[in-house]
């Protein structure tokens, strides 16, 4: 999991990536690919 300042580039890297709100929170997460996981704040 990777914390990011921006999650555009984080987004575009996979086209199963999706942008996801938890608990006021920006997630990245991929089902096939969990490696690009990312969060913002």
């Amino acid at each position: 999991m990777r914390v990011r300042n921006s999650l555009k580039s984080a987004k575009t890297r996979d086209k199963n990536c999706r942008v996801v709100r938890r608990r006021g929170r920006v997630y990245v997460i991929n089902k096939t690919n969990p490696r690009f996981k990312a969060r913002q704040g």
